[in-house]
């Protein structure tokens, strides 16, 4: 067997894809993976990585919504469809599975050049452009969001790297909170603004630090790789606050932090809500508003905050986020709120929904 990831561009596609890799793998050591990618996407570093193959297709944005532009689309993807459809010959494919982005449109219409079964994962609540195109042919759709709007869809998640879909916080924490030298029994907050950190986030909380730390709290903070790093002063007997450029293990983070503040990209909601970490959202104010709805189901749940970007100030962390550190009862239940509506079996089911499409063919 031999299935076809398309998933290129951001972590975002990436992440869920290699996850997906990871579960088929599991199931069977046989099957033969190759995932599609564009010279200039995160995945050239990311696939080979995970021991993956990658196969690069010629990059064709698409347009967000429709535009004069969307007319041009069709002739410059006829190229890159045709490599993508040289590659579906080669692997000799049964199944593509498409997880948005720029790679995702020229699978779907190769694998339906080809008859090869697709499958497509939608991970935001507001489908992109070539998963709402891929649905069409797809002969299974899997969402993240109970309220997705893509037609026929089943409920799953989205496919979680292990490490995150099978940690258990409460065991990891002493190991964790030693990992990135912090103290063993004091309430934490973990800040990231996703891979490349966010520069509102980093302001606020540089600003609102000391004000955590004389409250009893202390502060992982992901700054970001390229963004200028805090200078801290760390005085005798108070909690740390500690700033690193980037966080590899996010499972460490995830355990050794009671509640996160951080941007709602659909991977980092599934992951949260996963682990049962409480999390004060601050969706991106740039795009077509998806983080917004990526975070709402969780939030009325009453496993997080929500807060716009042009709202979060000093005062409001201190206001909202500082009396949830220091309540251990509201942040139990804002913790088990947040994995009751948290997946940690997507993957798995993913594969079950590219066994079915592969059989739906053979039967066919």
């Amino acid at each position: 067997m031999h299935v076809v990831l398309a998933g290129g561009g951001t972590a975002g596609h990436i992440e869920p894809a290699l996850a997906l890799a990871d579960a088929l793998r599991r199931q069977d050591p046989t099957v033969g993976i190759t995932a599609l990618g564009t010279e200039r996407g995160l995945e050239t570093r990311l696939v080979p990585e995970r021991g993956y193959e990658l196969a690069l297709i010629p990059a064709v944005p698409l347009p967000r919504k429709p535009t004069p532009e969307l007319i041009t689309v069709p002739g410059r993807l006829r190229g890159t469809i045709k490599a993508a459809e040289q590659i579906l010959e080669r692997t000799k494919a049964d199944c593509v599975v498409g997880f948005g982005g720029y790679v995702a449109l020229p699978g779907y219409l190769a694998a339906k050049r080809t008859g090869t079964p697709i499958v497509v994962h939608e991970a935001n609540a507001r489908p992109g452009l070539a998963n709402k195109i891929g649905s069409r042919y797809a002969h299974g759709v899997a969402v993240a969001t109970p309220d997705s709007k893509l037609r026929n869809s089943r409920y799953i998640g989205i496919p979680l790297r292990h490490t995150i879909a099978t940690l258990d916080r409460a065991r990891v924490r002493p190991e964790a909170r030693a990992a990135f030298g912090l103290d063993p029994n004091l309430p934490t907050l973990l800040v990231s603004g996703g891979s490349q950190g966010a520069r509102r986030l980093n302001e606020v909380v540089q600003q609102v630090a000391p004000v955590l730390q004389r409250a009893g709290i202390q502060i992982l903070h992901a700054v970001g790789p390229k963004n200028e790093m805090p200078y801290v002063e760390n005085m005798p007997g108070m909690p740390p606050y500690i700033p690193v450029p980037y966080v590899d293990r996010m499972d460490l983070a995830y355990a050794a932090a009671d509640m996160m503040l951080c941007r709602a990209g659909a991977m980092t909601v599934a992951e949260l809500s996963a682990v049962g970490l409480p999390a004060a959202y601050v969706p991106l104010p740039i795009g077509n508003g998806e983080q917004r709805l990526n975070a709402q189901p969780v939030v009325k749940a009453g496993g997080g905050l929500l807060v716009d970007d042009a709202e979060l100030t000093p005062e409001w962390v201190q206001g909202n986020v500082l009396p949830v550190l220091a309540d251990p009862h509201r942040l139990y239940e804002m913790s088990r709120a947040a994995s009751e509506f948290g997946r940690r079996d997507a993957d798995d089911l993913l594969v079950g929904m590219v066994y079915e499409a592969i059989a739906s063919r053979r039967n066919g």
